[in-house]
């Protein structure tokens, strides 16, 4: 039986004015965070939700707004010393183009997920490799949230103490965004302090366009270092593994919460494959990669209204305020306090959606196999980025890496990079590999980047 409801247009407009509220807070954070354009990303989060739906047949109400998984990529990308000093490339659109590759990935995926089903794709990304993969991600990311919290710490905390409050004894709507909410409680006290700078805003028109040319996948052409995109791409590309997790989890998640079987039908390969090419037409513009996300999901749970028309509404919503730099200019006003004590859960709750990626699917520990493959990884992906023997420079903001030359071509790669290639390969090899995906819904549900 259909779960859609046919609703008045006041009340259509009005849920998609919430679902946009809700996906809200959390899509433009990754711009704040990374310094990629608000404007933009709002576009392609719209842009890439109708995609999805299209992808889709229009039968999942799921909302694609900004993916956190790929946090420690941008930062990664944005420390490399070939981006350093005056006369040197802009880093986006380079990461541009290694987000967009593993955006591919997912349409590879799909097409295999389509091929060969689902359990036969899984056997190689079981939780004993993607959970100890997120786990380093936000191990990596935490750094950076406390050194921006040390810019004022009792705004860093006020905005920490906000979301924990929220989330834990919040009622209703409110509990959906404590993330928003602890923006926007931090912004406003530290404005009233006289800690803001709202000359940008002032000067800001109402009306321009979301993207500049330069930020774009497109101003590489004829002007592209080889060697420096390919080891962007190397560096970028892993991410997809935890973040195909996330979205399974997610389709799951909705399916859970509506009463349809979506996985079944339209079928994951549907949505991965709307997922990926959303995450690619946002990267090759300037805008963050594109996942599924669970604040929309938790909207549909509070009002119980399936209608994915109503998700396509905010998504409309999303484009039209994307038009407003006035709007951008405010939420990059943001003091770095702000973005660090939101942060600092934010980064630690990645890890801990790792631990629990593996504790819902009960690993065994006691097998020697899972010890080495979770030790290699995190070791791998920690030791190398913080390496200053690999050319970590914590002062400069600079990650370490494995470099190696291909002929002329200079490759590096991130610890994150090697410790994805490494637990892959390692799983495949070791025997005792009986991880099998369907046969446990709690575990399959266990990735969610959200707070």
């Amino acid at each position: 039986m259909s779960k859609i409801q046919k609703l008045s247009p006041a009340k259509f407009g009005l849920l998609g004015f919430q679902h946009m509220f809700a996906m809200f807070g959390a899509t433009v954070l990754v711009p704040t965070l990374t310094g990629l354009s608000v404007s933009a990303t709002l576009l392609f989060a719209g842009l890439g939700t109708l995609l999805f739906h299209l992808v889709t047949k229009g039968k999942v109400p799921a909302f694609l707004g900004s993916s956190f998984a790929f946090l420690g990529g941008y930062f990664a990308v944005a420390a490399m010393e070939q981006f350093a000093g005056e006369g040197a490339p802009n880093w986006i659109p380079y990461a541009g183009v290694g987000v967009a590759v593993a955006g591919l990935i997912y349409c590879v995926v799909a097409f295999l997920f389509k091929l060969f089903g689902a359990e036969k794709v899984m056997r190689f990304f079981p939780p004993i490799v993607t959970g100890p993969i997120i786990i380093a991600i936000g191990l990596i990311l935490s750094n950076s949230a406390v050194n921006n919290c040390a810019a004022n710490w009792p705004i860093a905390l006020l905005a920490l103490v906000i979301v924990i409050v929220f989330n834990i004894w919040g009622k209703g709507m409110l509990k959906i965004i404590p993330i928003l909410l602890g923006v926007v409680g931090s912004y406003l006290v530290a404005a009233l302090c006289g800690q803001v700078d709202f000359t940008s805003v002032k000067n800001a028109p109402w009306f321009g366009l979301p993207f500049q040319m330069k930020d774009t996948a497109f101003s590489l052409i004829g002007n592209v270092d080889w060697s420096l995109l390919i080891t962007v791409i190397l560096t970028m590309a892993p991410i997809c593994l935890a973040t195909m997790m996330e979205h399974i989890g997610d389709m799951s998640a909705i399916s859970s919460t509506v009463g349809e079987n979506f996985i079944e039908e339209p079928g994951l390969h549907r949505s991965l494959l709307g997922d990926g090419l959303a995450t690619t037409l946002a990267a090759l513009f300037g805008a963050p990669a594109n996942t599924t996300y669970g604040e929309n999901t938790g909207v549909l749970a509070l009002t119980r209204v399936y209608n994915p028309g109503v998700v396509r509404m905010a998504a409309v919503l999303a484009v039209i305020f994307s038009f407003c730099p006035k709007f951008a200019a405010l939420i990059s006003c943001m003091p770095a306090a702000t973005i660090g004590g939101v942060s600092l859960i934010l980064y630690g709750m990645i890890s801990a959606v790792g631990v629990r990626n593996i504790v819902e699917n009960q690993v065994d520990f006691t097998k020697s196999r899972n010890v080495i493959i979770a030790a290699l990884i995190i070791a791998l992906a920690l030791g190398i980025n913080f390496s200053s023997a690999l050319g970590c420079d914590t002062a400069a903001g600079v990650s370490g890496a494995v470099s190696f030359m291909i002929g002329n071509v200079k490759i590096s790669l991130s610890g994150l990079a090697v410790a994805s290639l490494v637990g892959i390969i390692l799983n495949a090899v070791l025997p005792g590999n009986d991880y099998k995906f369907g046969k446990n819904d709690q575990g399959d549900q266990s990735v969610n980047f959200k707070v």
